[in-house]
């Protein structure tokens, strides 16, 4: 292994250690209140609100070995998938956002933005707490607080996702994400966004799966589509939910 290679692996590990060491309540927190909706017929919402934060919605939503019941929100131009143009630093947006989602009072709602503020992500913690909704963040606490409070693309209220939160997750991305020097580059380089908030999700939903069977309840897993006897395992499944969540599309 380089010694490229190695500093990296260290700084993940280090992190992630950080992590369960002192996420553990809030995770678990987080979990009840998850498993809980799961088992009175709501869906997790998540939205990945930001640029690459997509990608913490797609990495819990249809996922093998994943939980069935997730409503994950891709909204166009929120992400780079479909920033054409981008309205991720648009104030407003976020009531238009919840509705095609269905999200409202009583519901829950993971909001994930790898950093914590993101105008739009801000704009739907607003809107969430005005209707009701269960917010959970996920989001790099130090990291947000380090942003100055005047930064051009923060929201109007200067805020950020986990001042709004009932249950506030950190991911502990540090400031500023990319962690690694090479010889010749001015910049840092090489990111730990992703890989940080996904495994804080990873460690979340995987509690919220313990829970469910714990109270008495039948969780859905998925399993991998690339995998002998998926279709006949993954297709009720698909069936039972694909009309309460938009982008569980058939793939038979």
């Amino acid at each position: 292994m380089t010694k490229m290679m190695e500093e990296y692996n260290q700084i993940l590990t280090a992190a992630m250690n950080d992590i369960i060491r002192d996420e553990e309540k809030a995770i678990l927190a987080a979990a009840e209140m998850l498993s809980d909706h799961v088992l009175a017929d709501r869906l997790i919402n998540i939205y990945g609100a930001g640029g690459h934060s997509a990608i913490a919605a797609m990495e819990i939503f249809w996922r093998a070995g994943g939980i069935a019941q997730v409503n994950a929100m891709f909204p166009a131009g929120t992400n780079f998938v479909s920033a054409n143009p981008t309205t991720a630093k648009l104030e407003g947006y976020a009531p238009y956002i919840l509705n095609f989602y269905d999200v409202y009072a009583g519901d829950v709602l993971l909001l994930v933005n790898f950093y914590g503020l993101n105008i739009t992500a801000v704009d739907v913690a607003i809107e969430a707490k005005k209707r009701g909704v269960k917010l959970i963040t996920v989001n790099a606490h130090k990291f947000a607080e380090k942003v100055p409070k005047n930064f051009l693309w923060r929201h109007s209220t200067q805020q950020n996702i986990n001042d709004f939160a009932d249950i506030a997750i950190d991911n502990h991305v540090p400031y500023p994400d990319a962690v690694l020097d090479c010889e010749g580059v001015e910049e840092k380089i090489t990111p730990t966004a992703t890989i940080l908030t996904c495994f804080v999700l990873n460690c979340l939903m995987s509690e919220t799966i313990r829970l469910i069977k714990a109270k008495g309840g039948t969780p859905d897993i998925w399993v991998s589509n690339n995998i002998p006897g998926c279709d006949e395992h993954n297709k009720p499944i698909h069936d039972r939910y694909r009309k309460r969540i938009h982008h569980l599309y058939p793939v038979w």
